[in-house]
């Protein structure tokens, strides 16, 4: 049984306090837990569908009215459950030629290779910023969840592909990954790719209906207080 992951973490005694009242295995036999979860993301969505689909629409018209001619979503490729890659989308929030600036702008990454980030990151639009800092560019994932890709809570997909992973670093390619999980409201937007594994292999560890709902309803708070980032 794996228990070392927590306590070599950078976090404090406090923030994991909650996670610790969790022990290692779910107790569900065979599918059970995998059922039951995605009865439970289907059964989410569509009670939660008003409020979505108007977020949606909010966030599709903000885009476009700062830039009429330019798509509304962006589609990434990343790392799901075994391995597959699979496109996840997200609401556009840099400009469109994106991918080409990172190039020039790769001394500026504060990160470790191959996470990428840049504070006050200049292909960033005004509207990316607003949708960003409340979190709503990750709505359109929905969808995803709808077609099974995702679930709304397990690990982070990665951008990069498995090929890039180590070893220990593939336990987390067991699970669907999830639109939050435990290093978005625990670990923060700076948290380093190897601090993130062990907060995911934490949750794989522990995962269970509880610890979901747990993560769903503190996502809420980081968001609310902007404490966390998707």
């Amino acid at each position: 049984m794996k228990t070392s992951f927590l306590g070599t973490l950078p976090i404090t005694q406090p923030e994991l306090e909650w996670l610790f009242n969790i022990k290692p295995g779910n107790g569900y036999p065979g599918n059970t837990y995998q059922i039951v979860k995605r009865v439970t993301d289907l059964l989410l969505v569509i009670l939660t569908s008003p409020v979505w689909l108007s977020l949606l629409c909010f966030c599709i018209a903000l885009i476009k009215l700062e830039s009429p001619l330019d798509p509304v979503f962006f589609i990434q490729q990343r790392t799901g459950k075994g391995g597959k890659r699979f496109g996840m989308l997200k609401f556009r929030t840099m400009v469109v030629n994106a991918n080409e600036l990172k190039k020039q702008l790769m001394h500026l990454n504060e990160l470790q290779w191959p996470d990428f980030k840049i504070t006050n990151d200049p292909r960033i639009t005004h509207a990316g910023r607003f949708l960003r800092k409340t979190s709503l560019d990750e709505l359109p994932q929905i969808i995803n969840v709808l077609r099974g890709e995702m679930s709304l809570v397990g690990p982070r997909p990665t951008s990069f592909s498995a090929k890039t992973y180590q070893l220990w670093h593939t336990e987390r390619l067991d699970v669907i990954p999830g639109i939050t999980g435990l290093w978005q409201i625990i670990g923060r937007g700076s948290t380093e790719f190897d601090v993130r594994l062990r907060l995911d292999i934490a949750y794989i560890e522990r995962r269970c209906i509880w610890l979901d709902i747990q993560i769903l309803f503190r996502t809420i708070t980081s968001v609310v207080t902007q404490r966390g980032v998707l």
